[in-house]
């Protein structure tokens, strides 16, 4: 089944030899443009997002963005697209696994993941050796049973938060057919969830749909875990005499206190602002300080600057 080219450089708008800290900056420009929860056009606002969330999961991954490269640089976006003969991303064979009863290999196309056909096919779907049980004595078990098709599903943080049920889709030679799935809360990073019976048929029972969560990048938090991080820009008055700062949460917005004397690179727990937990407690927000320091100052700040400098006893090097 043919596919349409991405170009996730186009998506993101850099070039081909941008570095990694410029992927990672037109990544947070767009994505904050064309976050759900602010876009006037929710709808198409949610499926930019989920373009620009594929660009910069291939593009800020070294092994997935060379794999990329090798396809080459002629391709034209949108153009039919199939791998070159013997291509293997980092996710296996895309879809090129056989049957165990000796048809030809079985192809399938997800819809509703979030995740582009293209991406599927270099980086995704497959199905999976073994029927997903282990041990030669229970594939004998189940013996005549249909293997198990495996793909990725694009979480957002805010489903990962509250949960959710998505309408996803698997066509393949038996047709399409449409399934429920519910997202709980608390779901993490290459979690799989798994939708029994939902595989490929087999004389001895279907195998199951298994689909392997990749949490949606977010432009303004990092996730560990759990917990939420950060990152807030603080004005070195602000560490030096203590302020209070308006953070985002993924529920609105809330007000910390920043210390007298805070250090750069220091954290601030902010309890129960994370993702949920599969127990449904909720993790935490890190914010972490970063001190920014003025690239321009005026002639009047200067002086201020540098009477600073000279009345100040604080010795950073002893």
């Amino acid at each position: 089944m043919g596919v349409q080219y991405k170009d996730y450089y186009q998506t993101l708008g850099v070039s081909r030899t941008a570095s990694d800290a410029d992927i990672k900056k037109a990544f947070r420009k767009l994505a904050r443009e064309y976050h759900p929860d602010v876009a006037k056009d929710k709808k198409k606002a949610e499926e930019k997002f989920k373009e620009i969330n594929e660009a910069y999961d291939v593009l800020s991954d070294p092994t997935k963005r060379r794999k990329y490269d090798e396809l080459g640089a002629n391709w034209k976006s949108g153009a039919d697209f199939r791998p070159p003969p013997g291509w293997s991303g980092p996710g296996g064979n895309g879809r090129g696994f056989g049957r165990t009863n000796g048809g030809g290999p079985q192809e399938y196309e997800f819809a509703g993941t979030g995740f582009s056909d293209f991406f599927e096919q270099l980086f995704g779907s497959r199905m999976r050796g073994g029927f997903g049980r282990g041990g030669v004595a229970e594939e004998q078990e189940v013996a005549g049973r249909g293997r198990d098709v495996e793909g990725d599903i694009m979480v957002t943080l805010e489903e990962a938060m509250r949960g959710s049920v998505r309408s996803v889709s698997l066509r393949g030679e038996a047709g399409t057919q449409t399934y429920q799935v519910k997202i709980p809360a608390g779901v993490t990073e290459g979690q799989r969830l798994r939708v029994p019976g939902r595989g490929e048929a087999g004389a001895g029972g279907a195998g199951d749909l298994y689909l392997r969560v990749r949490l949606a990048r977010h432009p303004d938090f990092e996730v560990d875990d759990h917990n939420l991080i950060y990152e807030a820009q603080v004005a070195p008055w602000e560490a030096v005499l203590g302020s209070s700062l308006s953070v985002p949460t993924l529920e609105g917005s809330v007000n910390i206190r920043i210390p007298a004397g805070t250090q750069n690179g220091q954290k601030l727990r902010v309890r129960g602002r994370g993702l949920a937990q599969r127990d449904g407690t909720p993790g935490d927000l890190i914010v972490v300080a970063q001190i920014a320091v003025p690239a321009q100052v005026s002639d009047d700040e200067r002086a201020l600057w540098e009477k600073l400098a000279r009345e100040s006893k604080f010795r950073p090097r002893g």
